[in-house]
């Protein structure tokens, strides 16, 4: 049986970013985490647009309904400023909340900064996608979705990608299944209970 591509929506928020004033960063750092951590099928649908609520809302809206996507993330936009306004446009889109993925964010970024408590990420769903908001800078952006480890390499505090594959495992429905998304468990290892484990693709 032929698996089926894990669709991705990476969308960047940033004003100067979308107006050509400086390069963006944190799609490049999202593709290339994506490429290095995900041993499944997968494409990417990206995304460069301004801190504008209407703008990022139809862009999350347009990426799961027109362009079928399981997964997006975004970067950008989820301080306390007034032009941060992220959140509020991925809530205004949302189904349902997640708030363990928002919760687990801060918990990572304060071994680091106390300033961390500032952050408003936010995960929704909306019909069968997932939706995460990232911080905007691509250390974080590594940090929040590996976790912390060890000099042994052992965890120390579980990144929020770890819950994400049987997140969307969850989301499936008899009409509409969802792809098997595996990770390179040197860099994150994702958590199925045992009932919801498959033999790997190529064993």
């Amino acid at each position: 049986m032929q698996q089926q591509f894990t669709r991705i929506g990476l969308v960047s928020i940033s004003d100067r970013a979308s107006q050509g004033v400086y390069e963006d960063k944190g799609i490049p750092a999202l593709s290339s985490w994506l490429e290095k951590t995900l041993t499944s099928p997968f494409e990417i649908v990206t995304r460069l647009i301004a801190d504008e609520q209407t703008i990022i809302s139809d862009t999350l809206k347009q990426l799961v309904d027109e362009e079928q996507c399981h997964l997006i993330l975004t970067t950008g936009g989820t301080g306390p400023s007034v032009r941060d306004v992220t959140p509020e446009a991925t809530m205004a889109i949302a189904d349902r909340e997640m708030p363990g993925f928002g919760e687990q964010m801060r918990q990572i970024s304060l071994r680091f900064v106390p300033t961390a408590i500032l952050s408003r990420q936010v995960a929704v769903i909306r019909k069968q996608c997932l939706i995460i908001n990232l911080p905007g800078q691509p250390k974080s952006i590594q940090e929040t979705l590996e976790g912390l480890k060890d000099a042994e390499g052992n965890t120390l505090v579980p990144g929020i990608f770890a819950a994400v594959p049987y997140c969307l495992d969850l989301l499936a429905t008899v009409n509409q299944p969802m792809p098997y998304l595996e990770t390179a468990e040197s860099i994150v290892k994702s958590f199925r209970p045992k009932s919801a484990q498959r033999q790997k693709m190529n064993e």
